[in-house]
């Protein structure tokens, strides 16, 4: 896409992002600040005094779309995505991130086959596998006669699997202000080589998680998940733990008041998140990522 299409689709797609700021809110959407704060944590909050804009709104009504309509996106949808996400904080600036943009219902079936068969993979239609990608710093040193040695060492994956992340959660946060949902897919470091061949990806450049795009089905749209406490994850000048147990309990009764209001399985969050980190079996193969990321070409020195 030259300058003059990538201006037209990005024009396209902030009308597209207007009409969705102007639709009226879903019969569940909060009424106001304070509904959206006491929402994201289970029970009544007041949200004091601050002034409160419309991004931290659409940030505390944030929810997983796993359902989506037969809808196609707006012209120039993705394009405004990807300049959301360039926007982003990046490391040095190194910008040690890339964006697979998946539409083909072909692609989309085989990458859902290769994170547990997620359906809503298939059904978006627009799916973004984001990748850790040190592989055109590769390029660049080699066309000015240098070396990237740099690259072989732990702190320049991490460098890119951080700048990936921070540049989806742009994405994903504009992709809400133009009233689409979205959900994460962690399961693409499931079989990390075979999404890799897939997508025709190059030595030093991994796929760290997928993200879905599309209009929610509004049917099938859950609530606003509870997250835990601020006592649990906010520390004042040094990490805490005191009082953490007993948040934590008043955090599984917010959960199972969450779960029977949407009909989902009753399971307190510490009994749920103690059986994910039980053991390598409990990582869906994602235990032999070291081993994966090696084949990849990353050196983790």
């Amino acid at each position: 896409m030259d300058r003059a299409e990538n201006s037209a689709a990005l024009r396209a797609a902030t009308v597209g992002q207007r009409r969705a700021a102007d639709a009226p809110r879903t019969a569940d959407a909060p009424n106001t600040f304070a509904d959206a704060l006491s929402a994201r944590y289970g029970h009544p909050v007041e949200p004091g005094s601050l002034p409160i804009g419309p991004v931290v709104e659409a940030m505390l009504q944030h929810r997983s779309v796993r359902a989506y309509l037969d809808r196609p996106l707006p012209a120039g949808t993705l394009e405004l995505l990807v300049a959301a996400a360039q926007s982003a904080a990046s490391s040095s600036n190194l910008q040690a991130w890339s964006v697979v943009a998946v539409e083909d219902p072909d692609r989309k079936a085989r990458l859902s086959r290769l994170a547990n068969d997620q359906a809503h993979i298939r059904d978006c239609p627009l799916f973004l596998v984001w990748i850790a990608d040190l592989s055109r710093l590769d390029r660049n040193a080699q066309a000015l006669g240098e070396t990237a040695a740099a690259n072989r060492y732990l702190e320049m994956f991490l460098v890119a699997a951080i700048d990936a992340a921070l540049a989806a959660q742009n994405a994903a946060l504009a992709a809400e202000s133009m009233g689409l949902g979205t959900v994460y897919i962690g399961a693409m470091r499931n079989r990390p080589e075979e999404v890799a061949a897939e997508l025709g990806l190059p030595p030093d450049a991994v796929a760290v998680f997928g993200l879905c795009v599309g209009y929610a089905d509004p049917a099938k749209l859950s609530g606003v998940k509870p997250r835990l406490p601020q006592s649990v994850v906010l520390h004042r000048e040094r990490y805490r733990t005191e009082g953490e147990r007993e948040a934590v309990a008043g955090y599984d009764a917010a959960m199972r008041a969450f779960q029977a209001a949407q009909k989902m399985s009753d399971l307190d969050w510490s009994r749920r998140s103690a059986a994910r980190v039980a053991g390598p079996q409990s990582l869906s193969g994602r235990d032999r990522l070291r081993e994966a990321l090696s084949a990849l070409g990353f050196g983790l020195a």
